[in-house]
Parts: C-alpha cells; structure tokens; sequence
C-alpha cells in the first residue's frame, strides 16, 4: 500500500457516480500521481468503479494513459466542435451531444437494445434495458488486465446493488476474484443498462442506493488513510431561472447531498469508534478479558483518517443532461477541471501543513477553504478561509502561497 510522504498514511481515491462527469475523476488522478500520491486502494461506484478498475489494472507508468484510451473512445461518437460560445449556443451544443448519445448510444459502452423491451410482454432480467453494455464488457477486456487485480498489486472495491435483496454488495480483490462483470454490475443503472448477473445473483448500480463507498473504506481500513474522495456533483449552487436549471439543480442535490450524508456518518461513526478505543486503554486488564468488552474492542477503531474533498464545482455550461453528455469537448473540459483542481488543492498552504489526526479525523475542503480537525473527545479545531462560499481554486491556491 503507497502511503502519504508527509504523514504515513495509506492513500485511498475513492470515486463516485455521475457518468460522463466521470473525466473529472481522470483528471485528478492524473495529478494525484505527478505529485507522488499513487493510490494503493481504489474504491469506486458506477463510473467511478470503471474508472478504478482502469487504474488498479494497470501498470502505474500506464495508468493515464488507458484513462485517455477509455474517455477518448466513449467521447469518438460526438467529435463536433460548438458552432459558438455563449449562455445560447452552448446549451443548445450539449443537447445536440446528449441526444445523440441516448439515441445512438456510446462507442465501446453502451448501444440501443432493439427492439426495445417496451415492446415485449415478457422480459429476461438480463435484457430488461434501454441499451446494450456488451460493448463496455470489451472494452474493459481491452483496457484492464484482470489478472494484474487478482494479483491484490493495488487493491480494488466496487459497489453494486442486488437487486431481489435491495443490499449494497462491494466486490473486493481482497477477499474474491474480479471479473469484467463485476465492473459492470457496479455501474447497471436501471433501467438504461441491464442488470449483471454474478453467481446467480442480479445486481443492478451501486448509485442506486449510496454514490459514494467511502462507508466501506472506513469500515475494512484499519491503517491510518488518507481518503481522497472525488465528488462530480456540488452540494451548492445558484437559485434555478429556467426548468433545464431546476432539473439539474435537483441532480446535484440528490447525489451530493447522498454523498454528504454518508461521508458525516461515516466519519461520526469512525470518531465514536476511536474514543471507545481510547476508553477501552483506561480498563484493567481482568476488566478487558470480559466478553463485551472484547466486543466492543473488535467494534473500536484507532486508526487516523484523512479525507480531501475534490468537488467538480464547474458549472459553465452544464445542464440537467450532463451525466450522458458524452462530447469530446466537454469530456476535456471536465478532464481538466479535475487536473486543476486536485493541483490547487496539492499547493495549497492549508494542505502543505496538514498533520496527522491522531486519534481522530481531518476533513480538507478548499474549494470552500475549509478545513477541520476533530479529535476522539469530539473538540474540533476549524479552519475557515471563507465562510459558507465557494472559491474557485485556484484562486485560493495563489492567495494562499
């Protein structure tokens, strides 16, 4: 496992859904790795799960390089330029890009299922879609070399959902071999892709019930982590004008506010784990022998976690069908963004002085210049550039310096 230069922590990219909004995730990888932060466990849902197997089935030399191979082929379908810029013509570009990719669907990842299952009674789990993904099942092959995963060189968790328990299922190299389908039954969403079955089993997106798997990292890390946790959908955003505005204000706080949810709980519930775990050092050792208290010592966590937050807050130009907008120019475009913005992150003061949370948690957001160290008593100690406003950046990254 690669651990973090400065504080000894081992370093984990957790990626979450949003489609095409998934070159974001690429982008700060690409940077993540020229600063030296190579992850040695990647856990991912929907396209970030794809975007993970990409990278933990690669040589790390090789890595980008068949991140560009995958989002350069997804985007060859719509390679047309926009006529022009603007609050008017652009909006009408990704239309025109979103409606060509849910008619005609994805190269190497999706396809229309014709005829289409609304025209038949009777439908088999396994063709009950919209579209088509044998085409994501060949470029997985293509692009991931599974045996390098089951090898466990760089561990990788995808999360999918079963679909006649409703449960939340990861598939881990660590404790079972994985497989293209695997990949896939993590990023089915229903009731465009089709359900995968796995051992007699369907699963259908993990999206479908949580979009982010840090939850799980916490639950099976038990090293000190840095968790680098890559979010595509921003919690705040400007009053909507028109309905594409509303629309796709309700996506980011549907996902976003998911995200959120799980991420506080899941750090309450590491911080409530490390104070039992320093309450159980105060007992006598005839005490500790009881069988609760061994209970609770295998419930008790110690180790100290990190989390940065990597927010795609880019809105020019989106609207409410940006997670199917699959054109070669705004794939660079959010490609970029995440470059930049894991960059500024990087070089930023706060995060150059960060130090190890012992016994507790650190959480870094600065694209809202926010960062917050809280320790196993629960006093926390807040650094705040801006107040409840997001700063782009870069911006911050400069006057910090």
């Amino acid at each position: 496992m690669t651990t973090d230069p400065k504080t000894g922590q081992d370093i984990v990219l957790v990626l979450q859904g949003g489609g095409a909004l998934g070159a974001y995730q690429a982008g700060v990888y690409e940077s993540l790795r020229g600063a030296g932060y190579e992850p040695g466990w990647l856990a991912g849902i929907s396209i970030g799960g794809i975007n993970a197997a990409i990278i933990a089935g690669n040589p790390p030399e090789r890595r980008t390089d068949g991140l560009k191979a995958f989002w350069e082929q997804v985007t060859s379908g719509f390679l047309l330029p926009p006529l022009a810029e603007g609050d008017f013509a652009r909006p009408l570009f990704t239309t025109l890009s979103s409606s060509w990719a849910a008619i005609f669907g994805v190269p190497g990842f999706f396809s229309p299922r014709v005829p289409s299952p609304l025209l038949q009674l009777a439908t088999p789990p396994e063709a009950l879609s919209h579209y088509h993904t044998r085409p994501l099942r060949q470029t997985l092959e293509r692009l991931v070399d599974f045996d390098r995963i089951n090898a466990q060189e760089t561990r990788l968790s995808v999360g999918a959902v079963n679909v006649r328990t409703g449960n939340l299922t990861y598939f881990d190299n660590a404790t079972q071999k994985i497989g293209p389908e695997h990949v896939m039954a993590s990023g089915a969403i229903p009731p465009g892709f089709p359900s995968i079955e796995i051992d007699g089993e369907f699963y259908w997106d993990g999206g479908v019930l949580s979009n982010a798997p840090i939850q799980y990292v916490l639950d099976h890390g038990t090293r000190d982590l840095l968790i680098c946790q890559v979010d595509l959908f921003p919690a705040s955003g400007d009053l909507p004008t028109t309905l594409a505005a509303a629309a796709e204000r309700e996506m980011d706080i549907r996902f976003s506010s998911r995200t959120r949810m799980n991420t506080d709980t899941s750090l309450k519930e590491h911080q409530v784990k490390s104070t039992l775990r320093r309450l159980l050092e105060e007992l006598p050792d005839d005490a500790r022998a009881r069988p609760e208290i061994r209970e609770i010592e295998a419930f008790a966590k110690e180790n100290a976690v990190t989390v940065v937050h990597l927010v795609n807050r880019r809105r020019r130009f989106h609207s409410n069908t940006k997670d199917y907008e699959f054109s070669r120019v705004s794939m660079r475009a959010h490609w970029q963004a995440g470059r930049e913005d894991a960059e500024a992150t990087l070089t930023h003061r706060a995060w150059i002085q960060r130090r190890l949370p012992r016994y507790g948690t650190a959480v870094f957001d600065l694209g809202l210049g926010r960062v917050t160290y809280t320790s196993a008593d629960g006093s926390q100690e807040i650094l705040d550039e801006r107040e409840d406003e997001a700063v782009d950046l870069a911006t911050a990254a400069k006057r910090s310096q």
